[in-house]
């Protein structure tokens, strides 16, 4: 199968396999803000010695201060994927379900889990664990809807990794509560991926195996430095949320003027459904604009901000040059 239906971000394997495509490519597969937080602003990083333990209390104090909830309830850990892949610490309660369409690793995050749909998700015990935003398709759940399954008895793991750029979506604010995890990722909003930093946030009690786990040094110290500063510049993440609202909706102008109809609650990216989704993803791959296909579902196509005007340009040729 082709790596790039599997998981976005694969641009070398997309250059090895259109290698007379345009260049520089445009890779819009991610859904990672292109309009990245300058690393610049948190200071000199000393490669040298071990992350300080105090360091990292700071960066979960940083973060708790922004999700709005206690520094207790906040583990950093390698980026989100890692969280997601270390769930069986938590010891949650079975049987296992997962909401699909989602994130392929959600099918494997939680062992013997099964898949449930959207429509047929009636809340019931155990545990389920889902994407708010969702990827790929930008389904937005309410707060309410969700807080009411866990008032039913069941316990929540929501993947996050999407929430910063959609204002009033999580369901972070207070204390967090034993039916609630939530991941959290750093690269997608800041458009850092690079930095490989994510959270697990939950109750204490829930939360101390995972740390067990962890061990002592979690994440790097670039990744304790790039986050705190980050985290503390509130101006810059409230500018940014609304500017990828507008590009957001300078993106769906561009698709509708080729005749997509853009779907999704997500600034960072939207979904397009087409009989041609194939065809569509190998005439912008040979234009060099990397997109996101789906073995499971071959008439969608994700699509993310592109970075700048020549970006949008190129995108718009290409759309048009069917």
């Amino acid at each position: 199968m082709d790596p790039w239906r599997i998981h976005g971000g694969r641009l070398e394997d997309a250059q090895a396999a259109f290698p007379d495509a345009q260049h520089p490519w445009i890779d819009l597969s991610t859904g990672i803000n292109p309009l990245p937080w300058d690393v610049t602003k948190a200071g000199p990083i000393d490669w040298t010695r071990l992350p300080d333990d105090g360091a990292l209390a700071t960066l979960e104090s940083a973060a708790a201060k922004h999700f709005g909830v206690d520094a207790a309830s906040v583990c950093a850990v390698p980026g989100s994927e890692m969280g997601l892949r270390m769930l069986d610490a938590l010891g949650l309660p079975e049987p296992y379900r997962h909401m699909v369409p989602s994130y392929g690793t959600h099918a494997e995050a939680l062992p013997g889990s099964t898949p449930v749909s959207t429509e047929a998700m009636e809340a019931g015990g155990g545990t389920l664990l889902l994407a708010n935003p969702n990827n790929p398709d930008g389904r937005l759940l309410s707060a309410d809807g969700l807080r009411h399954r866990m008032g039913q008895g069941e316990t929540l793991v929501i993947d996050e990794a999407f929430a910063d750029a959609a204002e009033g979506v999580s369901l972070l604010g207070g204390p967090v509560g034993e039916r609630l995890v939530v991941l959290r990722s750093f690269g997608k909003f800041f458009g850092l991926a690079g930095v490989r930093l994510g959270f697990v946030v939950a109750s204490p009690a829930r939360i101390a195996p995972l740390r067990r786990r962890l061990g002592s040094w979690p994440v790097s110290a670039a990744a304790i430095a790039i986050g705190t500063a980050a985290y503390r510049d509130t101006d810059w993440m409230v500018a940014t949320r609304a500017a990828l609202v507008k590009e957001a909706a300078r993106l769906d102008a561009l698709l509708r003027a080729h005749g997509l109809e853009p779907q999704g609650d997500c600034p960072l990216f939207r979904l397009v459904k087409l009989d041609g989704a194939g065809a569509l993803f190998d005439r912008l791959a040979r234009r060099g604009i990397l997109t996101r296909p789906f073995a499971y579902a071959p008439d969608w196509l994700r699509i993310g901000l592109p970075a700048d005007d020549a970006a949008y340009a190129r995108l718009d040729a290409a759309l048009a040059d069917g």
